[in-house]
């Protein structure tokens, strides 16, 4: 069977940089600091967007945001997010640009505290993701008693642009959760 012919879920339809997404990054188990920081940041910047909208800036992002290292971030300042207030390779919202900048701080935080941030992520799950085993789109939640869980910790240690509902696709995409529909073959049952 070709990629193109692969069973995938819906969501990604035939736009090759999202099949793409779906194939190589989402819901794959994540465990490299960097990348986890990547993906908070864009899952913050996704908040009332759709993914598509964020997955097509990304590169701007890589760039506006010193390739996604939290310690650049962390010391960027109010000159920083003016200039990526003129900066139309990302989402121009004030109020996500100093997120990113605050989550960072506290994102280097945490790993100060727990040896890395993967570490304090992957022991909400006891180190092993979450495989759900849903047949359709519609029976996949927007948040969880797990999400809930993370999205408060994250807001008692000072981020913001965290709720529920991001954190969970956070988790989707993170690989914390695996919501690959059963029809996918990237679910674990599908028959390879």
């Amino acid at each position: 069977m070709t990629a193109l012919a692969l069973p995938r879920c819906p969501w990604c339809g035939n736009d090759p940089l999202y099949m793409a997404y779906h194939d190589q990054e989402w819901g794959r188990p994540q465990h490299d600091d960097h990348k986890l920081f990547e993906m908070l940041i864009l899952e913050g910047a996704q908040a009332g967007l759709s993914w598509i909208t964020i997955l097509r800036k990304r590169e701007g992002y890589r760039r506006a945001f010193h390739g996604f290292d939290p310690q650049q971030v962390a010391r960027m300042g109010e000159d920083d997010v003016e200039r990526l207030m003129l900066d139309s390779s990302i989402v121009r919202n004030r109020l996500k640009i100093n997120s990113a900048i605050r989550n960072a701080r506290v994102f280097l935080q945490l790993q100060q505290e727990h040896g890395s941030f993967a570490q304090w992520l992957w022991a909400h799950t006891d180190g092993q993701s979450v495989v759900n085993h849903w047949q359709s789109l519609a029976e996949c939640p927007a948040s969880t008693p797990l999400s809930d869980r993370i999205s408060k910790a994250l807001k008692k240690a000072g981020m913001n642009f965290v709720g529920s509902t991001v954190i969970y696709a956070y988790l989707q995409a993170t690989g914390v959760v695996n919501d690959h529909l059963l029809g996918c073959h990237l679910h674990p049952a599908y028959p390879h």
